[in-house]
């Protein structure tokens, strides 16, 4: 079932630096970072982008994957994913944004294939830069700010104490949810992950 001829990229979307690493727009990272532990890999500087990178293989002999944290902020992800995606030669059917989603409740995973942004910066550099909007999506549920707190600070927020109760737990779920796609394909994913 392993596709020898292309790897998997899966794109972990948050900010570089330690003031984010907790914030609910860097769960991308967190869940990339499992990934890596679970296949492991180790997180290094890419020399030809702008990210670290992790290589591995889901399971014995499974397939191969490229986990990649954009170390260029949210906005500008899209430059270096791409840049990798060359480099490894993946098409756009292989690769995996795995990010925060405002318009699903907190800790509900949603997996499609391309689509829209909803707003998301860092899936529209992702766009722009693979040059279309079919790549798979991951998407973790953060939900809306309470009252009228700006979105925009909503994200760049942590988590709050109740939710990060729940964190490790549905983290580690959605890295389930990531390698599903990868070794049972969309339709499977969807109808296991889907209802809970």
């Amino acid at each position: 079932m392993a596709d020898e001829v292309h790897p998997w990229l899966l794109v972990g979307l948050g900010n570089p630096g330690r003031e984010y690493a907790r914030n609910r727009h860097n769960v991308g990272f967190m869940i990339a970072d499992l990934l890596a532990e679970r296949v492991g890999a180790r997180f290094g500087r890419h020399r030809r982008a702008v990210a670290d990178v992790a290589e591995g293989r889901l399971g014995l002999g499974g397939p191969r994957v490229v986990l990649v944290k954009p170390l260029t902020y949210m906005n500008l992800s899209g430059g270096p994913v791409a840049a990798l995606a060359q480099f490894y030669k993946v098409p756009p059917a292989h690769v995996v944004a795995i990010h925060d989603e405002l318009d699903i409740p907190y800790g509900q995973l949603r997996v499609k294939s391309g689509g829209g942004e909803g707003g998301h910066n860092g899936l529209r550099s992702l766009s722009k830069s693979l040059g279309t909007k079919d790549y798979l999506r991951v998407r973790f549920g953060i939900g809306r700010p309470p009252g009228r707190q700006d979105p925009a600070d909503y994200v760049l927020s942590d988590f709050s104490a109740v939710e990060r109760k729940e964190l490790e737990f549905l983290v580690d779920r959605a890295a389930d949810v990531v390698e599903a796609v990868i070794t049972r394909g969309l339709e499977w994913t969807q109808n296991a992950y889907h209802g809970s």
